[in-house]
């Protein structure tokens, strides 16, 4: 226990004792003081720490921000059996051992129910009011951890994505570099129209540099262009097929997936005219795919291993679903996913969390009200049982509201924290991540 609420106990203890000392004590001396201070401390400690150790071994197994219906069952569970023992146990060192105003037998007949129950609906009022405050603690806690958990994440994500697409305007320059420059010396008239084209290609390569996503249509155009600026190098070593259907051509795609792996073709595969190297372009399904026949070079120099890994990466931020990677003894395959919509870096959209939050909130209002009506229903009942005792001790007529009220309470947890419409939440849940992937 934490010192502040050794403290708050001691405090309490102080208070409950002058208030019994002055009002419902006849003799005023420092005998009955101190048997005031003695009681008061016990019931204080006993109740503030028993309630206590409760909250606190719940909330390391069974946290609100983790198990919320889980816990509040518990919770109501634990306070009412835990109080009931502990208030039992206050008594009967109160009326039994210290006091000795009663024996065993009347301890635990009819004669002291009353007052055993009085006393639990105060316990009750007490730790309701504990379990209600850890429970506004932990949701403001989690509040805060979870909105700085998402910044970081997507500013971590956005911060990912941006250096990965840095990553292709050099290395797409240093790759058409080193290809003009083998041009020069093989066929200067090649070398003259590979310039041309390759200021068109860059200059979408720049229109593209500030996107997630592009259409296919846009994707296969540029392929087509980048495809003519190989041919203008390898002439018939290089066979290119495109067979993408119109209605997959409003589909998207990372940008520049394609002519990285193009350039992974050419680079990992040797290309001649009695064996040519065969890549065709074409969509199955869902994926856009490239495929090429694997005649394998051998490598001089260590890739540098931007391109595939790139397109993967890439995807890992935008989507669940994969890029698949097929290799056979002749053939070589990727398959791209193409998504119908397109979706944000971020790790959640904003309406989506505005969406999350006002459920959130609304959760939140839901257990609130439940908490400020069970403290309200003990700390009304503990006013009727003391008025009623007060009044007149034979006519019992305090258990007529009291279970009236505690069958609305119960009524209420169970809409609160029972099964309710949870199955039917969980379901539309599982449907829109469906619907997203």
């Amino acid at each position: 226990m934490k010192r502040k609420y050794f403290k708050i106990l001691l405090w309490t203890s102080l208070g409950t004792t002058l208030f019994f000392f002055l009002f419902f004590n006849n003799e005023k001396t420092l005998q009955t003081f101190l048997i005031t201070l003695l009681l008061s401390t016990m019931y204080s400690f006993v109740l503030g720490f028993g309630n206590g150790f409760i909250n606190e071994f719940l909330n390391k197994k069974f946290p609100w921000s983790e198990a919320t219906r889980t816990r509040a069952v518990l919770s109501i569970i634990s306070i009412i059996i835990g109080n009931f023992i502990l208030v039992y146990f206050c008594n009967y060192m109160n009326y039994v051992v210290i006091q000795k105003t009663a024996t065993i037998q009347e301890f635990f007949s009819s004669k002291y129910g009353v007052t055993n129950w009085f006393m639990i609906n105060i316990a009750l009022l007490i730790s309701a009011f504990l379990h209600a405050k850890s429970f506004m603690e932990e949701l403001k806690k989690n509040s805060r951890k979870e909105v700085v958990e998402q910044k970081l994440i997507a500013k971590s994500a956005n911060a990912q994505f941006e250096s990965l697409k840095n990553q292709l305007d050099p290395h797409f320059l240093f790759n058409s570099l080193n290809v003009l420059s083998s041009l020069i010396d093989e066929n200067p008239r090649q070398a003259q129209k590979f310039t041309a084209s390759m200021s068109k290609i860059y200059r979408y390569v720049l229109e593209q540099k500030d996107k997630e996503l592009v259409t296919v249509e846009d994707e296969i155009e540029f392929a087509k262009t980048y495809c003519e600026l190989l041919k203008t190098r390898f002439e018939d070593s290089v066979d290119f097929t495109f067979d993408v259907p119109k209605e997959d051509y409003q589909k998207y795609v990372v940008p520049l997936a394609l002519q990285l792996l193009l350039e992974n073709c050419i680079k990992h595969n040797f290309a001649t005219s009695s064996k040519p190297l065969t890549i065709r372009i074409f969509s199955d399904g869902n994926t856009l795919c490239i495929e090429n026949n694997l005649q394998v070079r051998e490598q001089i120099k260590e890739s540098s291993g931007i391109g595939l890994a790139n397109i993967v990466q890439r995807y890992s931020l935008l989507t669940e679903r994969n890029v698949f990677i097929e290799k056979s003894e002749d053939h070589f395959k990727v398959r791209l996913p193409m998504l119908m919509a397109k979706p944000q870096v971020s790790t959640s959209k904003p309406e989506d969390d505005s969406a999350a939050y006002q459920r959130a909130q609304k959760r939140v209002k839901e257990i609130k009200s439940f908490y400020m009506n069970l403290i309200s229903y003990c700390t009304i009942s503990a006013f009727l049982i003391f008025i009623n005792l007060f009044t007149s001790n034979r006519n019992h007529w305090f258990w007529f509201p009291v279970l009236g009220w505690g069958i609305g309470v119960a009524s209420h947890a169970f809409q609160v924290f029972g099964v309710g419409e949870s199955w039917q939440e969980k379901k539309i849940r599982e449907i829109m991540n469906k619907q997203k992937k």
